[in-house]
């Protein structure tokens, strides 16, 4: 139910506009799209969950027999009984309420070659528990790519770290009226940051502080393209990013965070009710 890729950078698209009650339908117009390189995910291990009165607990885990290289940068990697984790989570497969997937992202395969991989776990969709394992037991060990998860056309979620911009003063951290002329001392500040009772600054009051380098999700990004890095890299590579050198997918719009930054594209949790349709992509500028 989720994925994740490396941020490359943007580009624009000239689409048919197949979106009924826009102003534009039925013509050629120019959409802004983000490029995401989406290198294979390994999976590592399989984890269930039952749930308790004190949330969701983890059950029993069964790790792949073959572990990718560089992940022993992340975590401590040994030998594991992989086929008695197996049976065991099938005994209890009756109780599994949740059942996620361990993957590990292939960072080498990407333009700048990094080499510690990022380790997180994907829910496997299903309605009972017995569904989810035996779709996820044959995945075991193996690799994922983006096709398996997302279709061209459909909404996702992206979950990533915003471009950090340091400490910043109220007025371009929450966008407030700049004072005139007869403000004393300052201009570019809050004329009261709390009221008189009861005396106390409350959380909501615009101070400067921290701006950027914050999680945040977006929702309901529509995804454009799937396919592979040389259908629309330039020859020159991507600026500031490099040659693409496994698959893409590619999102309306602007997603948060810079360059080579991890994305995380999930299924989207407030899907529209009206079923979009999927783009007719004329051309990707290059």
């Amino acid at each position: 139910m989720a994925f994740a890729g490396y941020k490359a950078g943007m580009t624009h698209a000239m689409i048919f506009d197949n979106k009924k009650g826009s102003p534009t339908f039925g013509m050629e117009i120019q959409m802004p799209c983000t490029i995401i390189e989406c290198p294979p995910l390994k999976v590592i291990s399989i984890r269930a969950y039952h749930r308790t009165a004190k949330g969701d607990q983890p059950m029993c885990e069964a790790f792949a027999k073959e572990m990718p290289k560089g992940l022993d940068r992340k975590i401590s990697v040994g030998k594991f009984k992989t086929d008695e984790k197996l049976a065991q989570i099938e005994k209890m497969a009756d109780k599994i309420s949740i059942l996620r997937m361990v993957v590990a992202t292939s960072p080498t395969m990407t333009a700048f070659a990094k080499k510690t991989p990022e380790v997180f776990e994907i829910e496997v969709g299903g309605k009972t528990g017995k569904e989810k394992l035996e779709f996820a037991k044959p995945l075991l060990g193996k690799e994922i790519v983006a096709s398996d998860v997302m279709k061209e056309g459909e909404v996702v979620d992206t979950i990533a770290v915003t471009i950090g911009k340091g400490t910043e003063g109220p007025v371009k951290r929450f966008h407030i009226r700049i004072q005139d002329r007869h403000a004393k001392q300052k201009r570019r500040h809050v004329g009261a940051i709390s009221q008189q009772v009861p005396r106390k600054v409350r959380w909501q009051a615009p101070t400067a502080g921290q701006l950027g380098f914050q999680r945040r999700t977006e929702m309901n990004k529509r995804v454009m393209k799937i396919g592979e890095g040389k259908d629309i890299m330039p020859k020159s590579g991507i600026h500031r990013y490099g040659v693409l050198k496994s698959s893409f997918v590619l999102l309306k719009g602007s997603v948060a965070g810079p360059k080579k930054r991890l994305i995380m594209m999930r299924a989207s949790i407030r899907p529209p009710k009206v079923r979009i349709a999927v783009p007719e992509i004329r051309e990707i500028a290059k």
